[in-house]
């Protein structure tokens, strides 16, 4: 059995790079010419120009409340359908289901097989054509049931639709059925097995699984290994897709082929240094949801080198938090874009921390930067910047370069709430 789903995953860096970025101006331009969303948003954008990541990184980031946002003011409207603009195709033969997220957000799904490009992270955690696979992933409203289950098809499994809920169920599907693995949430995954225990009835052929929609602590992870069960971790969503995967290595999660990702500082659309904490930023190459420059606001950031398993394509720390640190200070909302934009006005200004402190109702608000320069004065503009920005008074510390954490946390909140 082959180590890998395909050979995309074992070319050069180079060759991926050149591949993703040959591919992106036709997808740009196709989403302004069908998505009246990306029409707008990306108005006057000239397409072909767009052949490299600095290219890439001039255009508005569109993130996912500005999405719901659209929707919202769309929904009701004739033939508008429920997608703010951003889908390129309507309801019909091309589009066989709608989903719903919290929010809510309606996602399409499309005739493609595996339309959300599961089967890779599928493959990567042990399953194999000809397999039996439990998905105890959700199957109305929301899309993971059919993600993994399409993924599942696409690699040649056979699909046993567990769902949610009904735990002795489940446990008895699984003693009966023999599946080879299990698909769905770590947590509910640990229920099946302690009620498999409970009842005394052994899940013999239960040897892997592939988990994600939430957090799959390393403590977890060897609770399943001590009951042989060998899991591994998917970072999908709704509106992208797989964007990353769990190998056998366990260093990080890689990359998915069908997807160009940035990671830009919070609040901005601006790439970091590599290897620096920031927001997660996706590009899709699926042409019925072309979602260009995508905030996902969670935070990550790039692992140096590549997967011992020999897989090529870029690797990230997986899940660090979220990158929407707005918070509330004296009555008045502060978001990361404004301090993006104090920063913006000095060049001196390497980076940017705002820390609120105090108790409640005795906010305190001060701006750490990092800077090579002492000049006499600077603080005193950068406090005035503040003021003008946020309309609040902030103090300003100006410290030497490597000062600040590296967490992606441009707002922290420090406040007592005792």
């Amino acid at each position: 059995m082959s180590t890998f789903f395909d050979a995309l995953e074992t070319r050069s860096p180079q060759q991926r790079e050149a591949d993703l970025l040959a591919r992106l101006p036709a997808q740009i331009a196709h989403a302004q010419q069908h998505s009246p969303a990306f029409a707008r948003i990306l108005q006057g954008v000239d397409a072909a120009a767009i052949t490299s990541r600095a290219a890439l990184a001039r255009l508005p980031v569109t993130r996912k409340y500005e999405l719901q946002q659209q929707q919202r003011d769309q929904l009701g409207q004739a033939g508008q359908g429920p997608f703010g603009g951003f889908a390129t195709q309507g309801f019909g033969k091309a589009m066989p289901r709608v989903f719903s997220s919290p929010g809510p957000i309606y996602e399409p799904e499309g005739t493609r097989p595996d339309y959300w490009r599961m089967a890779r992270a599928i493959h990567a955690a042990g399953f194999r054509p000809g397999e039996l696979v439990h998905n105890c992933f959700s199957y109305h409203f929301v899309p993971a049931g059919s993600m993994m289950e399409t993924g599942a098809h696409a690699l040649g499994c056979t699909v046993f639709p567990g769902g949610t809920g009904q735990t002795e169920q489940q446990v008895q599907a699984m003693a009966e059925l023999c599946p080879a693995g299990y698909i769905g949430t770590p947590s509910f995954l640990k229920i099946i097995l302690e009620k498999a225990a409970e009842l005394g009835i052994a899940l013999p052929t239960l040897s892997k699984a592939l988990v994600s929609g939430e957090a799959f602590p390393p403590s977890l992870r060897d609770w399943l290994a001590e009951r042989g069960v060998a899991a591994y971790q998917a970072y999908a969503t709704a509106d992208l897709g797989l964007i990353a995967y769990e190998t056998e290595a366990r260093e990080g999660l890689v990359l998915d082929e069908g997807v160009i990702v940035e990671i830009v500082r919070p609040g901005t659309g601006d790439p970091v240094a590599e290897g620096e904490v920031g927001e997660l930023v996706i590009t899709t190459l699926n042409t019925d949801y072309p979602l260009i420059r995508f905030g996902t606001g969670d935070l990550s950031a790039v692992l140096p080198g590549h997967c011992p398993t020999g897989r090529t394509a870029t690797r990230i720390k997986g899940w660090m938090g979220r990158a929407d640190q707005t918070t509330k200070v004296r009555g008045m909302f502060v978001h990361p874009g404004q301090v993006a934009e104090v920063a913006k006005r000095f060049p001196q200004i390497l980076k940017a921390r705002l820390v609120v402190s105090g108790e409640m109702a005795n906010d305190q608000m001060a701006l750490l930067v990092e800077t090579q320069e002492t000049a006499e004065g600077l603080a005193r503009l950068i406090g005035d910047a503040i003021r003008d920005v946020t309309k609040l008074r902030g103090d300003v510390q100006l410290l030497p370069p490597g000062s600040l954490p590296n967490d992606g946390k441009v707002i922290e909140d420090a406040r007592s709430y005792r």
